[in-house]
């Protein structure tokens, strides 16, 4: 869950209330912002949006087994959580989760992420990762969104979709976690707080 890694584009009306904007469009705000796909059809990323929103929230619970490491720096990187596979590890950043926190209460969004929502949101979206990158599930994700990029006779090969992995955690976050919304628009919010006045895109 990176507010910048993300990307999310935010007009100036979501700037002020990101929760106008439906999961499903910040999922394809983020993959339109994501590089390889400037200039993509906006339905086609549309359609890999839902397809792996569905793809994330059918998922089994995911036990992780990567050790977790909380730091008080992720506003300067603008960083909640990050995995790293060499060891499997779990960042928590323990000042952007506070920030997190203080605003769900700011925005009044306490029903859709009730207390200790957000930090465990923040693992369940990481185990997701570790997940896609050390089993199967990469290659069921690339089956479900259904990207050929090679067809030889009856056979093809389905092809990445750079941050189909970003949306898919974040909608089994959701799920797990019982949010009311994903944790995308926390991200979006998260983003729009530490961008500076006039910087929002």
């Amino acid at each position: 869950m990176t507010p910048t890694s993300d990307q999310l584009a935010i007009q100036a009306p979501e700037f002020r209330d990101p929760a106008s904007v439906d999961d499903i469009e910040w999922a394809v705000r983020l993959l339109a912002a994501t590089p390889t796909h400037e200039g993509r059809d906006r339905e086609l990323l549309r359609q890999w949006a839902r397809r792996a929103d569905e793809f994330g929230s059918r998922l089994a619970p995911v036990p992780s087994t990567a050790r977790v490491v909380e730091r008080d720096d992720g506003l300067e990187r603008m960083l909640l959580a990050r995995y790293t596979s060499r060891p499997p590890t779990v960042e928590l950043y323990t000042d952007t989760l506070a920030l997190a926190e203080e605003l769900v209460d700011a925005r009044g969004w306490r029903a859709w992420y009730p207390p200790g929502s957000v930090r465990a949101a923040a693992l369940a979206h990481e185990a997701v990762h570790a997940q896609l990158h050390h089993g199967p599930a990469k290659s069921a994700l690339k089956q479900a969104l259904d990207h050929t990029v090679l067809r030889l006779g009856r056979h093809r090969v389905a092809g990445h979709v750079a941050g189909a992995e970003e949306v898919a955690a974040h909608a089994y976050a959701r799920t797990v976690c019982g949010l009311g919304r994903s944790p995308l628009l926390l991200t979006a919010a998260l983003r729009a707080e530490l961008t500076p006045p006039g910087r929002e895109k």
